[in-house]
């Protein structure tokens, strides 16, 4: 199966055809482009070098626009940190707000709701995909992938294939997420993802049957209550960390083979996840901020996320177009393994989130840091 079929089995969603008259024109950019170097400066926050390719696209940003420097915040943050970095920077102008924030499909329409964003359609706006973006420009999905298992393959020599699996006694000491399911988008979507491979449905309950996994793990000595990357995975610290792919696939090209690294799509509960960017309605930089959105939706920032192993949102417009070089979609895993992925809806994401969120402690009691 060829791999540019993945983008059938991963985003099922028709491309959205009308051209809103709102979108940024090219007497807009020039105008936007004079005041961001104006500004001088773009602070971003939680874009970690090794997440989805950000590294090279900071990079390329920076040499178009030498004028405008980045400030980067906090690279290992969750959704949840950088809306809180809005809420707690509405006053503060200085080097500590954000921008622009990166977080996962749930957190987009709350921050909106609550005031935190400001609208601004890109001028590729009509080739994101219409369920995956507010119709007022408040926010837009960016990328997207599934949660997948990363293996230590010197520490573990039978790399799990399932869920189920991660429970066995073979696996003590050894399995840890990527973030903090309190607070990180990433944690509580593989709860989610291990209460769909139990067989649950319906948001709630899905949340709760993930938790109910996770707190048997935990009681079984699985789990490792470690924030899990690719410096954990090789120190063997957390021999197997259940991450994005594209996170997965990223720690393994670091590792170089020291350790080498299995990248593992579940046989069941295969839960695809949106992440969506924003512009803080307070940003400091609101132009930097919107010329920075017109880099990353450009075909340049597109291909500069499937380098990082990410589905970009442009995906399929830009396959049809024959904009994608065979080598990366040669990289990316066997379509196979995505066929049945699930993509939550926000209403279950967040349904689910507010399960996973509050109850945790009392279910799991595991303190991730």
């Amino acid at each position: 199966m060829m791999k540019s079929n993945l983008r059938v089995a991963l985003l099922p969603v028709a491309i959205a055809s009308a051209l809103f008259a709102s979108t940024a024109s090219a007497e807009d950019l020039a105008a936007i482009e004079k005041a961001a170097k104006a500004e001088g400066m773009l602070t971003t926050i939680a874009l970690p070098h090794d997440w989805c390719g950000y590294g090279g696209i900071i990079e390329s940003f920076q040499k178009k626009y030498p004028d405008i420097k980045i400030n980067e915040l906090n690279p290992d943050a969750g959704s949840a940190d950088e809306v809180e970095a809005i809420r707690a920077n509405k006053d503060n102008k200085g080097p500590q707000a954000p921008d622009v924030i990166d977080v996962g499909f749930s957190f987009g329409p709350a921050a909106k709701k609550e005031g935190l964003l400001q609208p601004y359609k890109v001028s590729n706006w009509d080739s994101i995909p219409e369920n995956v973006k507010d119709p007022e420009g408040y926010f837009y999905g960016d990328y997207y992938g599934v949660l997948s298992f990363a293996v230590n393959k010197d520490l573990v020599k039978t790399a799990p294939e399932d869920w189920a699996d991660l429970l066995k006694p073979e696996y003590a000491n050894s399995v840890a997420l990527a973030g903090d399911p309190r607070a990180s988008n990433q944690a509580i979507l593989a709860v989610y993802a291990a209460g769909v491979s139990a067989g649950a449905t319906g948001a709630e309950a899905i949340g709760q049957a993930g938790l109910d996994y996770f707190a048997k793990m935990n009681k079984a000595g699985n789990f490792v209550p470690t924030i899990g990357k690719a410096g954990t995975i090789a120190q063997g610290a957390t021999p197997i960390v259940i991450m994005w792919d594209y996170n997965g696939l990223s720690a393994r090209e670091t590792l170089k083979g020291n350790p080498p690294v299995d990248v593992v799509v579940p046989k069941t509960g295969v839960v695809a996840g949106v992440y969506v960017q924003g512009i803080s309605a307070y940003a400091p930089h609101p132009n930097a901020a919107k010329l920075w959105m017109e880099h990353l939706y450009s075909d340049e920032g597109q291909l500069g996320w499937l380098k990082g192993y990410c589905h970009p949102i442009r995906f399929n417009s830009m396959a049809a177009e024959k904009k994608i070089p065979k080598e990366l979609l040669d990289a990316l895993p066997p379509a196979a393994a995505y066929e049945k992925a699930v993509f939550p809806t926000v209403e279950d994401q967040d349904a689910s989130k507010a399960v996973v969120t509050a109850k945790w402690d009392a279910v799991v009691g595991a303190n991730v840091k």
